[in-house]
């Protein structure tokens, strides 16, 4: 009898479900999240700064802060596509996201995305919690708290939406992993995520949001699934820096579950100042089209506004972009179009009133895409970027990695082993390389 129950009720919510989505569904398009259409594919899109396919993270039936200035991002990762071979989602299981803190506050909130779904997405409960240790699922001791959605434990993520949560109350300390887990007890569509993580996350079955324990949670995954960021209460907090990229972004090459991208020795750096950094590159990712490949992201200037703007508390921009365009088909040939595109996104923080930082294009002539005519792209590309004509300050990655007796290859030391990536030496360098009175000065973008 409970079970029929149980099914009832079940069939019931998810009718609710249905006339949500009917609801809403056409207007999602407008609402800038569009299944992952790539609204700035075109050169054109990127010259006029048009496209940025994204609007600012406002709470989805979630409680106002006492002080919306006081929230600032301390962890966040880019939707990058659709996780295959699970077109329905993760039905009758428990998600739980290993996230790593950059900054600390007395309170959290989370947004969780549905961005590539045109089907609505049921999370039936949520939580949060300190992980006790850095080899498995645990929870620390007093940690745990049940996550609301306006009150509610159970929420609807719309088809191409997002949700953010409702605060909870829970000391968050800089520099440490969080737990965040999501229950989805019904099918709701392809599951957005983000495939690179470098960092092992669990799922497990039933609804196991509020376990202490990890033992249930025996699958792994190095992806992250429908956590997109997780903002903390810290009103002494300056803001975060965002930083959009790449794979050398998002850390290809550097050790698995050590936290050990070139954003995570920033992140040690600036925690005195006040700063939170905000990893949001996406492997594969190009600054002016949409990747062929699966899970690469929609182009950067489509994604900008979403995935850096609508950040909580941005208070900086990094951009380390475009070496994509360059080196994937169809290989962008026309520097002027990639520096074009680069401007855009400067354009688009200066409307905000952000300053914008960004890097040259690193060496790639160890890898097998590497030809004389992309080389010369890359040139191109990085004399405008030095000139300082493209962004408010310039970070010479290129010449603090190359090879001084092979200019357009990485330093053997700083070489993952593909010639592309850089290592975890490589990766420390780029972290300590930064100019900290590049992030926290008051003076205004300038160009």
């Amino acid at each position: 009898m409970n079970r029929q129950r149980g099914f009832a009720l079940l069939a019931g919510l998810m009718a609710v479900v249905a006339l949500v989505c009917a609801t809403i569904f056409a207007g999602v398009g407008a609402l800038g999240g569009g299944g992952g259409r790539d609204e700035g594919s075109s050169d054109q899109a990127a010259a006029s700064g048009s496209g940025a396919g994204g609007r600012a993270r406002t709470p989805v039936g979630s409680a106002a802060p006492a002080s919306a200035d006081a929230w600032v991002g301390t962890w966040a990762a880019a939707p990058a596509g659709i996780e295959p071979g699970v077109p329905r989602g993760h039905v009758g299981r428990s998600i739980r996201n290993v996230v790593h803190t950059s900054i600390g506050g007395t309170a959290a909130r989370i947004t969780l995305s549905n961005l590539f779904s045109r089907e609505a997405l049921l999370i039936g409960r949520a939580s949060i919690a300190v992980a006790d240790s850095r080899e498995d699922a645990h929870a620390a001791s007093g940690t745990m708290r049940s996550v609301t959605f306006g009150k509610r434990t159970s929420v609807v993520v719309p088809p191409g939406g997002h949700v953010v949560s409702d605060p909870v109350r829970l000391h968050v300390s800089p520099d440490t992993d969080l737990l965040v887990t999501v229950y989805t007890p019904a099918p709701g569509g392809p599951v957005t995520y983000h495939p690179r993580a470098l960092r092992t996350s669990y799922t497990a079955m039933g609804d196991r949001t509020r376990d202490l324990g990890g033992d249930a949670y025996i699958e792994r995954a190095p992806v992250w699934r429908y956590l997109t960021a997780v903002d903390v209460l810290n009103r002494q907090a300056r803001g975060s820096v965002v930083v959009i990229g790449d794979s050398i972004t998002d850390g290809i090459g550097s050790s698995y579950d050590a936290d050990h991208r070139w954003t995570d020795t920033l992140a040690d750096r600036v925690r005195g100042s006040g700063l939170g950094v905000l990893n949001t590159g996406i492997s594969g990712n190009r600054l002016l089209r949409q990747s062929l490949a699966v899970g690469k992201g929609p182009s950067g200037v489509s994604r900008f506004g979403r995935d850096v703007l609508g950040q909580s508390g941005a208070e900086v921009v990094f951009v380390e972009l475009g070496i994509n365009d360059i080196i994937r088909q169809p290989n962008e040939t026309d520097p002027e179009r990639i520096t074009a595109g680069l401007k855009a996104l400067t354009r688009q923080a200066h409307a905000r009133g952000l300053r914008v930082v960004g890097s040259t294009l690193m060496p790639f002539g160890g890898n097998s895409r590497h030809t004389d005519q992309l080389e010369a792209v890359r040139d191109r590309v990085n004399d405008a970027i030095r000139s300082g004509d493209v962004f408010d300050r310039t970070v010479d990655f290129d010449r603090l990695l190359r090879d001084p007796y092979a200019p357009d290859r990485l330093r053997p030391d700083y070489d993952s082993g593909d010639g592309l990536h850089p290592s975890d030496a490589g990766y420390a360098a780029m972290g300590r390389f930064v100019d900290l009175g590049d992030l926290v000065g008051r003076e205004p973008a300038r160009l």
